[in-house]
């Protein structure tokens, strides 16, 4: 029983659950603002929540089993524990686990298909698809700089729109509003995750952002992606989607927090502090979604 619980253990960590926020946000997000319109539909936005986790479970064993490969998961690494590279889970065996995950993604984005027909199954494909090659294939995005645009696009824009579309049957210029928040949030776990390993990543050819154009800039980039994320409430009270007293009362709170992380980055030297940060960057980005939702369902 001990060794099950152990190796229960072991999935889970794989499975990085800091950073499934950027899975569950957009489609709370995005079904919020459904609701919003008076169109949402529970068993699509389940159908969505499954996909989204499914693909960043599948996408976070891809990056276990491909940074070993790759060499950019070494004893040197100052983050949690990789499980292939601490010798927790064979290579072959996490191999098999990200291809039976992203398996299930497909199968639950089939599911969908009553809802929104073939676009949602270009969407799916392409979504497993950058999931795997994000540091997977030939040419690895995540390891050419791309993975903050990646994660910007996947997890705010395609997330948002998608979940919206498949409960409307459109996307409008809210739903994407809204997921250029909730994308740059979702950059942003990436951006301390890569700003903690930057020395690794550069040993390993991983060229990251903070790696190509360094920490200043990567602090630059952290707190635009907060300033976009706040600019979002205002912008769509604007546009008539709710009271925009209210907008300005959340965007004040949520600065508050922003300003904290931003200031934590700036400070930042061990990587338990960064490790921190890592998770009230992901706690951001949930209470930032819980908040938005609360705000459009507010008449």
């Amino acid at each position: 029983m001990e060794h099950s619980s152990s190796t229960l253990s072991v999935w889970l960590d794989a499975a990085r659950p800091r950073t499934l926020p950027a899975a569950v946000a957009p489609v709370l997000a995005g079904s919020a603002l459904a609701w919003r319109e008076g169109k949402m539909l529970a068993p699509a936005a389940l159908g969505c929540l499954a996909f989204a986790l499914l693909v960043q479970i599948g996408t976070n064993f891809a990056n276990d089993y491909y940074d070993f490969l790759q060499g950019a998961d070494t004893p040197a690494r100052t983050g949690p524990r990789r499980a292939v590279a601490a010798g927790l889970v064979r290579p072959g065996v996490m191999r098999a686990a990200m291809l039976a995950t992203f398996a299930a993604a497909f199968l639950a984005g089939l599911t969908l298909l009553p809802y929104g027909g073939w676009p949602l199954l270009v969407i799916g494909v392409v979504s497993i698809a950058s999931g795997y090659a994000y540091t997977g294939g030939p040419w690895p995005l995540a390891y050419h700089g791309l993975g903050d645009i990646f994660v910007f696009i996947f997890f705010g824009l395609v997330a948002v729109g998608a979940t919206f579309f498949v409960q409307t049957g459109y996307v409008s210029a809210d739903a994407l509003i809204l997921g250029s928040g909730v994308g740059a949030l979702a950059a942003n776990i990436l951006l301390v995750n890569n700003y903690r390993d930057a020395a690794t990543d550069l040993l390993a050819r991983k060229r990251t952002l903070v790696v190509r154009y360094g920490r200043r800039l990567a602090r630059l980039q952290f707190g635009l992606a907060h300033l976009l994320a706040l600019a979002v409430p205002p912008v769509l009270a604007a546009r008539g989607l709710g009271r925009l007293g209210w907008a300005w009362l959340l965007a004040a709170g949520l600065f508050v927090l922003a300003s904290r992380q931003i200031a934590g980055l700036r400070r930042a030297r061990a990587p338990e502090e960064l490790n921190d940060l890592l998770g009230r960057a992901a706690s951001h980005l949930a209470l930032y979604a819980v908040a938005l939702t609360i705000w459009l369902m507010l008449r």
